[in-house]
Order: structure tokens, then C-alpha cells, then sequence
């Protein structure tokens, strides 16, 4: 490789709840990792399924290819798995520029690419919860 070469890294993100994962894609061997450890032996099982399915829809051809590596931050074990998803989904299509990967997402899940919007409810003053009120010890 020529030092004039440029080897091609994207870099995306995305957010669920309160996790924000952030995924870099270059060129290499098939390696996925989420924080240092490979995808194939993420000890909760349905969290690595969910975080495999992008892989899974766009095939092997594609992945096979390249580095994956996400950082995930905050929120829950499935909360991360959501943000973990979206994120590998996003930089997978820009990475490969492809109409069709992208429209192939979209068909599967909507929220493969754009996420989920819903949030929690804010809390309401002298309330232990958003919805919660004070029980009462007499009746």
C-alpha cells in the first residue's frame, strides 16, 4: 500500500433512552466488536441477536469486509442493544453508499435506521414517578 493510499473509515452513531452508541467502520476482516468484545460471545443472548441483525441483512459479502467497532455508553442492556443496532446499520450504509442496503433496512424495521423517538415522561413535582402518587395508610 502506497503512502499516497487512503484507506475509507465511517463513522456513525445513535441514541436510545438514555444509551448512545457510536460505531466505526474500515476496511478489514469481519471483526465486530461492541467495547472490546467480539459480538459472537456478547454474553446476553437477545441483545446479540438484536445487535446482529443489520450483519445479517446486509450479508455476508459486505461485513465480511470490514472492522466494526462500537462504543456504548448509558441506558440498559437492551436500550444499548437498540442504539448498538442502529448505529452498525447506519454506518454500514454510508460506508457502502448502497440505495439498496437502505432500502432493504427500511423494509425490515423502520427504526433500523431513523430510531425511536419515544422518550421517558418527566417526573411531576411532589410525585415519586411520573405517574406515582403518595399511598395512603388510612380508609
Amino acid at each position: 500500500m502506497s503512502a499516497q493510499q487512503t484507506t475509507r473509515v465511517v463513522i456513525a452513531s445513535s441514541k436510545r433512552k438514555t444509551a448512545v452508541a457510536r460505531a466505526i467502520v474500515k476496511p478489514g476482516s469481519g471483526r465486530v466488536r461492541i467495547n472490546g468484545t467480539p459480538v459472537e460471545i456478547y454474553p446476553i443472548e437477545m441483545a446479540r441477536l438484536k445487535m446482529m441483525e443489520p450483519l445479517l441483512l446486509a450479508g455476508e459479502g459486505i461485513w465480511k469486509s470490514v472492522d466494526i467497532e462500537v462504543n456504548v455508553r448509558g441506558g440498559g442492556v437492551m436500550a444499548q442493544a437498540d442504539a448498538v443496532r442502529t448505529a452498525i446499520a447506519r454506518a454500514l450504509v454510508l460506508y457502502t453508499g448502497s440505495d439498496e442496503l437502505k432500502r432493504r433496512f427500511k423494509e425490515y424495521s423502520r427504526s433500523m435506521l431513523s430510531g425511536d423517538h419515544r422518550q421517558t415522561e418527566p417526573e411531576k413535582w411532589m410525585r415519586y414517578s411520573a405517574r406515582r402518587w403518595r399511598q395512603k395508610s388510612y380508609r
